[in-house]
């Protein structure tokens, strides 16, 4: 069983990454990802839990992406950490999470929120990629809301009016930085249309001639129609096709090995990688 995307405490999950390895041994995953959102902090953690645990690691990221005004997820694989460019672009998305939220804050708090800035940080663990979730939880912890989900339903999604945009890469740009490193870039739930305007195939196409190398079908968010189309265009264009959970621990319903990846596509995926192995 093999589940190529989860977070962890150190961006918007709930558990640390060697406790998160650790359930995943538990759920019967032979193979995990650990993809916090633009950063790759909780790798060596990860690392140590795995060899304990007898689980294979892949080592990524997902990285908050634009392409025509509409937000893309962008999973990168066993990337080279050390390479300058996407550290930079990498780093650039973390820092400009910060003032984001921020702004979000005192929006709120000037709507009559009971809710700070060191709410905020209360709900980190760690070095954590910041996001809005951890202003969701900081809500949640106030008992403002009974979970993220109602909190982002009501308050915090994309047309919300605290909305802020945050600084993101351009998708292509980010496509070609991930393969400049050594790594496999896959876009997450593509045809995800409740929770981002999805791409189309003239999308996918343009994303291929950048380097996309794969398309995350199975994913809670695709519906049938979705699942299929992320196929059809993943044949027309000799894509990776992945499946997993996008597990958040508490922070959300998704459960490690819900959706899965065929190991012959992981084979084809760790072949393709040049910057790092799978952790075995």
């Amino acid at each position: 069983m093999i589940d190529l995307h989860t977070h962890s405490a150190r961006s918007d999950g709930t558990d640390a990454p060697g406790e998160l390895v650790r359930q995943a041994a538990g759920a019967g995953l032979t193979t995990v990802a650990l993809t916090d959102h633009d950063t790759t902090v909780g790798w060596e953690e990860a690392a140590q839990a795995a060899a304990e645990h007898g689980v294979a690691l892949v080592r990524g990221a997902e990285l908050s992406t634009r392409h025509q005004g509409r937000s893309v997820h962008l999973l990168a694989y066993l990337f080279d950490p050390q390479d300058a460019a996407l550290a930079e672009e990498m780093r650039r998305m973390r820092d400009d999470r910060v003032p984001r939220l921020q702004r979000i804050v005192e929006y709120m708090a000037a709507d009559g929120f009971d809710i700070t800035w060191d709410d905020v940080l209360a709900q980190a663990d760690g070095p954590a990629s910041l996001g809005r979730p951890h202003l969701a939880d900081a809500l949640v912890a106030k008992g403002l809301a009974p979970d993220r989900n109602a909190v982002f339903a009501d308050w915090l999604h994309n047309g919300s009016r605290y909305y802020e945009a945050h600084y993101a890469v351009g998708t292509e740009e980010a496509v070609r930085l991930v393969r400049a490193a050594g790594g496999v870039p896959v876009v997450a739930h593509p045809f995800a249309a409740k929770r981002q305007r999805s791409l189309d195939a003239d999308d996918v196409a343009r994303l291929v001639d950048a380097g996309l190398l794969g398309l995350e079908a199975d994913h809670r968010d695709h519906d049938d129609a979705g699942r299929r189309l992320a196929r059809e265009l993943a044949a027309e264009h000799d894509l990776l096709v992945t499946g997993s959970s996008d597990f958040h621990g508490d922070g959300k319903t998704n459960r490690l090995g819900e959706n899965t990846t065929d190991p012959e596509v992981l084979a084809r995926l760790e072949s393709l990688a040049t910057g790092l192995p799978v952790l075995r």
